[in-house]
């Protein structure tokens, strides 16, 4: 059996508690306000950056080097991977919805708009989605990380190794998955971090989701060494799903039940790659060495 240590439990405990009580401010502001847009976003990125602040003062008052995170680049291909695995999972979610009639291709309305915001004339509607989707991966991505490694820092960077140490893989990517997930309720119930569907509907996939989903960042975070794995997992997610496959998806009249991050399609795939990255836990180190020289 796994030797827990104390120093680990007295950690993990003080951040969880950091985390909450710092995201309590910004779950406030948010839900007062109905919106995750509210003060042009702000309040959104304090909420998202919680986990960081809560990690730094966890490491200050428990005196924990702060090198520890995770900060090491590591293999750059697992850097390239965690860039386009979301891109691919994406990809086979929307054109299953596509070709199945469960939501259609492509929103006339949004795509006009696009066009119009481009100022580049009158282009074809496919040549707008291709400059939009290009300018999208490829200078949305750096915005998205400074959002996402707020998050990562404490998930992947403070709260994996330390849970792995003690608990191995398969106890840390379900705990990490489902606290994920927790967090984002506040929003989810309260303000307008959800979709059409049912909130009954809306949390379980998205539970189901991030539940799983925690496999594949902790594999990638152990792997790899680094967190900044786990920053492009968390922003090539949240920028591809959030601001081009849904936007460019037309509602069919159920199309809510089936796409973005509260329908049942994604989750589903999600369950898919926690699965192959349990197949391959053996290709991870027993433990994380977070003594840093």
């Amino acid at each position: 059996m796994t030797r827990v240590t104390s120093s680990n439990q007295k950690s993990i405990l003080l951040y969880l508690l950091l985390t909450f009580l710092i995201s309590g401010v910004f779950y406030f502001l948010i839900i007062y306000n109905g919106k995750l847009s509210a003060a042009n976003g702000r309040y959104t990125t304090g909420l998202m950056w919680s986990p960081a602040f809560a990690a730094f003062i966890t490491c200050l008052l428990l005196k924990i080097d702060i090198r520890s995170l995770g900060w090491e680049w590591g293999k750059t291909k697992y850097q390239v991977q965690s860039y386009f695995l979301p891109l691919l999972y994406a990809l086979i979610a929307y054109v299953f919805v596509w070709c199945t009639g469960l939501g259609g291709f492509y929103n006339t309305s949004f795509v006009g708009e696009t066009m119009l915001s481009l100022r580049l004339g009158n282009l074809p509607p496919w040549i707008t989605i291709i400059i939009y989707f290009l300018l999208t991966g490829g200078l949305g991505i750096f915005k998205s990380m400074a959002n996402a490694l707020g998050e990562e820092i404490g998930w992947r960077g403070f709260l994996v190794p330390r849970l792995y140490n003690d608990y191995g893989f398969t106890v840390t990517s379900i705990v990490t998955g489902l606290i994920w997930g927790l967090w984002h309720y506040p929003i989810l119930l309260f303000a307008d971090y959800h979709s059409a569907t049912p909130p009954w509907y809306a949390l379980s996939c998205f539970t189901l989701m991030t539940g799983s989903m925690g496999f594949m960042y902790t594999w990638f975070r152990i792997r790899s060494g680094s967190l900044w794995t786990a920053v492009l997992l968390h922003a090539s997610h949240n920028l591809f799903i959030q601001s081009f496959f849904s936007p460019i998806t037309t509602d069919n009249g159920k199309t809510a039940f089936y796409i973005d991050e509260f329908g049942i399609v994604l989750p589903v795939i999600s369950v898919i790659i926690a699965v192959i990255c349990w197949l391959n836990r053996k290709k991870l180190i027993p433990k994380i060495n977070m003594n840093v020289s």
